[in-house]
Order: C-alpha cells, then structure tokens, then sequence
C-alpha cells in the first residue's frame, strides 16, 4: 500500500514517495517541489505532533450558593415535619405542596407579627392545622394506636418451641419448621372437617 492519507501517519513527501515506488505516480508526472525537497530535506522532520491541551489561564469563577430566605423555613419545615402527609402530585400544575403552603403561611404571619422564628414557626403549625392540614412530626404514626387489621393481633408462636398435639400425627418428617407447622394446620383442619361429616 502506498501509504495513509493522513498527515499524521506520514509526511506528504513520504507519501508522494511511495506512490512513486509503487508505480501510482510515475516518474514524468511527479511534483516540482520534490527534487528540491529531497536535494535539502528539512532539519527537523515535518511529523504531525498532537498539540498539547491548553491549560486554561483562567480562574476558573465559583459560582455562589443562591439561599433565599425561605430555604431557612423550608429546611426547618422537612427537619421538623419530613416529607409532610400529601405526596407531590406533579400532574397538576397548580399543586401547592404542604411545604410551600408552610412558607406562604410562615411569611404572612412573620410580616404581621414581630415574633422569634421558633414562635412563628409554631404558630404557622397551629394557623395550617385551624385551616385543615394536619401536620405530624417526624417519626410520627400516621396511623392509630389501634391496630385494625386482625391478622396482625394473631399471636405467633416461635416454631422452635412447637409442642406437637398428642392427637396429631405428622405424615412425613419437614426441615423447616414454618412449613411443618402450615402443614400441621392443614391437616389437622381437614380431620376436623372429616370428623364433622
């Protein structure tokens, strides 16, 4: 092959060279310059060298932290109430979420009122909750201290502590306890059923 077209791979003059050995170009037809450059080669040979990254003289500029008055309350806001009891609902485009609802309430009875911010933060909680919003803390249950799903009130034995029923039988030996017992349980409610008939 006669040689890359790209200057990196090679000079133009090694590659005019080539194509003259490899009969591409012949002798008649080969390029003025080439003589000369031949009878006076360069000093240093013409090889393409990947220019080094320019470091940036610049300083590069810190852009500062934009804080608002606001992101005071609004981090108070998710410390004290977390994520608060309404999820953000994006599909409406006029959703006002608990927060922002916090921070409005929070500015208008600041501008009222010349209170601590603890104390105006208090009565923001108390002027939202006249308005409807329960707000509930951190770590609150939002449920009540009564369970109300029975399955939950069934008191489960540790299976390692089975006792087995001196009128029960197990068919077949189980490794795993749990499984032994749902077994136990289903045979025992079919005999009983078997019984009744």
């Amino acid at each position: 092959m006669a040689g890359s077209r790209l200057e990196r791979f090679g000079t133009v003059f090694s590659r005019v060279r080539n194509l003259m050995h490899s009969g591409v170009i012949k002798l008649p037809e080969k390029p003025i310059w080439y003589d000369v450059y031949e009878a006076f080669p360069p000093k240093r040979v013409p090889l393409h060298v990947k220019p080094h990254t320019r470091l940036c003289t610049k300083k590069r500029e810190t852009v500062p932290e934009v804080f608002y008055k606001e992101d005071n309350i609004r981090a108070k806001f998710y410390e004290h109430y977390g994520m608060g009891p309404l999820p953000f609902d994006l599909s409406k485009s006029n959703f006002v979420s608990t927060c922002q609802r916090f921070v409005d309430k929070y500015t208008e009875i600041k501008s009222r009122n010349a209170f601590e911010d603890a104390a105006v933060f208090e009565e923001t909680g108390k002027a939202l909750l006249t308005e409807g919003m329960v707000l509930r803390g951190r770590g609150a249950r939002s449920v009540s201290a009564e369970s109300r799903d029975p399955v939950l009130e069934l008191k489960l034995t540790d299976p390692s502590q089975h006792v087995p029923r001196e009128d029960w039988r197990p068919a077949h030996t189980c490794t795993s306890y749990l499984l032994r017992d749902r077994l136990n349980c289903r045979m025992h409610l079919r005999e009983k059923s078997r019984k009744q008939r």
